[in-house]
């Protein structure tokens, strides 16, 4: 049978014909509205100069530094991703998001979502190796270091300001999980939103989600945001997987098992020097792939994710200069699943609490030294880990844990000459379960005219065996435990080119090389056919990524990239599973009427990419399409987009979890958007 007929279901055809209706009739909405007054909503285009044109929100960049500072001053290659880009594009998630920047793959297995940077990008690694942090707030968890980036993730894409994509080691400034990257978002103002704000959306797979959002900025200074959202996908009705083909698998055809439900609340208070911001989330996920051995086609297969944080800051700039920050925080992660194996249930469970202080100082000294100092202390109360058949009752794993880490930092950005930057930066951490690691970063940053930077960087980083890889094992079931695991190290060396071409454009390549020891992977032991987490060897990377971008007084803006490379292990020479070697990406924006009505095509590419099994997925080409419109009536803004326009057929590699060697992604979708500000 013919699986892509699975893929795309009766309903998503029928949302198809809804969709063009829609389209139509926002475009009509807008061509009758041709003689409105225009009600600005950034600024106009056509009376800035050539420098704001180009400068527009992404002249800085602040977690690369932990300063404010320009992108071309900044010790790292960087992509700044907008409020505005996110609408233009339709972006529905964080992976989304960032699987529209260069050099970045995003692999899906149909519960969560894992990033991929400079061609590595293992299965079943809870994406640990990538730093995430919203206001500066750390947002790995305590158990598996993960990342959480779908329909799980804990703020809703709506307010994110902007995003700050750091690639490159970043353990002298934040220590562990900044390994290829650091994410830095920036959340919305309640001084931007000055109100209340709704927001609905319907789309394909019967999914659809709601927004409610208060913010402003009160004459005492007092000022606040509140937000809460709820999304509800039933998903797709039908998948094959080719592996479970058999009458008593229902021939390989998983019914009604993607369901996906979550919410999100959010809230940020500033008064004066003070801000306290909390975020909690949850969502459940059903399984359709079988993963861990279970039952193929059960509905009762599912994970629940939870988390939560508070987060109180004091940010100071004394007279002399000093400008201090400090924050408490206070982080909770739990887990909930429910596996099915010959009807006997098997609950797995985690649950991670913990607590920490953070506090810096940063001075200009002698006009040329910009020094940052920092320390960072850590406790995990809770890493507990819990697995156990529900009937007849067996308890498989019972682990209960603490630890405490602590760090300290020094970074001094030095301007040795008007157009010559070198920032050096040492970090030491401290871990309880394997000891210390000192790891530096060297930038050496040159300007030579005014449109053109060089820049020269090399750095190490680290990440902890977490608690999950050192002590998870369910006696025998599906996984061991190996708590002899090591630090995995990288060290990186990287060239970036950054220049500005004509009036509108603005190139950029990078080229690097990285070397990786002790790599914690995923494997499966053949003697006993279980899960462990294993230190294999040398792993190294070569690559280059190259893009163009441009901006026009029309309000036209493009990006094109392309991005080689071509990760390996170093002792045998294979290339890794789950990396591509080719990736190209291009988007436009369009606007097609004054600062009403925006077109934005987005074009991906990716290269077949090698699995476990030593097959391969085919490469792929996806095209999406939204057309957003604002201004209609006041506060009003809708958008409409097409995924996957071409319906193409693909899939992405698959974890030692699943039997399938190739997990089947999604065809052709569709979401209707509705925005109103009161």
């Amino acid at each position: 049978m013919d699986h892509k007929n699975f893929i795309l279901s009766k309903r998503s055809k029928i949302g198809l014909k809804g969709l063009a209706c829609c389209l139509v009739m926002t475009i009509g909405a807008v061509i009758g509205d041709l003689g409105a007054e225009t009600v600005g909503t950034g600024p106009n285009l056509k009376r800035l100069t050539l420098e704001q044109l180009m400068e527009i929100e992404v002249t800085t960049v602040y977690g690369a530094s932990k300063f404010l500072q320009k992108v071309t001053e900044a010790p790292s290659s960087v992509t700044v991703v907008t409020a505005e880009e996110i609408k233009k594009f339709g972006y529905r998630t964080l992976a989304e998001v960032l699987r529209s920047i260069r050099g970045v793959f995003v692999t899906n297995d149909r519960n969560y979502s894992y990033l991929g940077v400079r061609g590595f990008g293992r299965p079943g690694d809870y994406n640990s190796r990538i730093l995430l942090l919203i206001d500066g707030h750390r947002i790995n968890d305590n158990i598996y270091d993960s990342l959480l980036i779908g329909s799980e993730f804990i703020l809703d894409i709506d307010l994110i300001d902007r995003l700050e994509f750091i690639r490159g080691p970043g353990s002298s400034l934040y220590g562990s999980n900044a390994f290829f990257a650091a994410i830095h978002i920036i959340t919305r103002k309640g001084d931007g939103i000055k109100g209340l704000e709704a927001s609905g959306e319907a789309g394909s797979l019967e999914t659809y989600k709601g927004r409610l959002t208060y913010g402003d900025q009160f004459l005492n200074g007092l000022e606040m945001i509140l937000s809460g959202s709820y999304s509800d996908s039933r998903g797709n009705d039908r998948l094959y997987f080719k592996e479970f083909d058999d009458p008593s698998t229902n021939n390989g055809i998983a019914q009604n098992v993607d369901d996906d439900r979550s919410y999100r609340f959010f809230t940020t208070w500033s008064f004066n020097e003070f801000t306290l911001q909390g975020a909690l989330n949850d969502r459940k996920k059903v399984l359709p792939t079988g993963s861990y051995g279970t039952d193929f086609n059960n509905p009762g297969n599912h994970t629940i994710d939870g988390r939560a944080y508070l987060d109180l800051k004091y940010q100071h700039l004394f007279p002399e200069g000093w400008d201090f920050t400090a924050r408490v925080f206070y982080d909770y992660y739990r887990y909930k699943a429910e596996y099915f194996y010959d009807g006997v249930i098997n609950k797995d469970s985690s649950l991670g609490e913990w607590w920490g202080l953070e506090s810096r100082v940063t001075r200009t000294l002698v006009k040329k030294h910009k020094v940052t100092f920092g320390v960072e202390y850590v406790d995990n109360i809770r890493q507990n880990q819990r697995n156990y058949d529900e009937d007849p009752s067996t308890i498989y794993l019972d682990d209960k844990r603490n630890s405490q880490n602590w760090a300290f930092y020094l970074q001094d950005e030095f301007s040795i000459l008007p157009n010559l930057i070198l920032n050096a930066g040492l970090r030491y951490d401290y871990f309880e379960t394997f000891g210390g690691t000192t790891n530096p970063r060297l930038a050496l940053i040159y300007s030579p005219l005014e449109k053109t930077t060089f820049k020269l960087l090399y750095g190490t980083a680290f990440r902890a065996p977490n608690i999950y890889e050192l002590y998870y094992q369910d006696q025998g079931l599906t996984a061991k435990s190996n708590p002899n695991l090591k630090p995995e190290t990288i060290r990186t060396y990287e060239l970036v080119f950054e220049q500005y071409l004509g009036k509108h454009l603005r190139g950029h390549s990078a080229f690097y090389y990285y070397t990786i020891d002790n790599l914690i992977n995923q494997t499966i032991d053949p003697s006993d056919g279980l899960l462990v987490f294993r230190n294999t060897g040398k792993t190294e990377a070569l690559g280059m990524e190259l893009e163009l971008a441009g901006r026009w007084a029309t309000g036209l803006e493009s990006k094109i990239s392309y991005t080689l490379q071509e990760a390996k292990n170093k002792e045998t020479g294979e290339t890794l599973t789950n990396s591509p070697r080719h990736l190209a990406k291009f988007n436009l924006n369009i606007p097609l009427f004054k600062e009403k009505l925006f077109l934005g095509p987005e074009l991906q590419y990716t290269s077949r990419r090698k699995t476990l099994a030593g097959n391969a997925v085919d490469d792929v080409f996806t095209m999406n399409i939204t057309l957003l419109a604002r201004n209609l009536s006041r506060g009003l803004e809708i958008s409409g987009t097409i995924y996957n326009l071409f319906d193409s057929s693909y899939g992405d590699p698959g974890s030692a979890e699943h039997r399938s060697d190739s997990i089947t992604q999604d065809g052709r979708a569709f979401r209707i958007k509705l925005t109103y500000r009161f």
